[in-house]
């Protein structure tokens, strides 16, 4: 189950694992996508650290980590093609997974549903 950030993150977990990414309602805010930073291999977040960025033709703005815990993995496909973020932000357009420190801290995530409510109070 995917779950969202009031910063427009989304964490897809699978055992301790999460793959994240941005949404799409982030992605039609920043407008095309020309350059996203993901966090370094290794490095250790924690819930609302700044994990990267994104530059856009609109605007640049911050990655947030929506969980705690350690990056084990980049897509490096972004590196050349960030703008798979724009076509497919859910899907191959993911940014970085991390193996969790602290599988409750998905409690304090949004559903997609709750998610939804939350960008028609925007």
């Amino acid at each position: 189950m995917r779950k969202y950030t009031k910063d427009h993150e989304w964490a897809l977990v699978e055992d301790d694992i999460a793959m994240v990414g941005i949404s799409e309602h982030a992605v039609e805010e920043l407008g095309d996508i020309t350059f996203i930073e993901a966090p370094e291999i290794g490095a250790t977040l924690s819930k609302g650290d700044s994990a990267g960025f994104v530059e856009s033709v609109k605007a640049a703005s911050d990655i947030y980590a929506p969980l705690s815990g350690e990056v084990t993995e980049v897509n490096t496909r972004l590196e050349n093609e960030p703008e798979t973020v724009n076509t497919e932000p859910l899907g191959e357009g993911w940014i970085y997974k991390m193996k969790l420190s602290d599988i409750g801290e998905l409690d304090d995530l949004m559903s997609e549903e709750d998610y939804q409510k939350f960008l028609s109070t925007l």
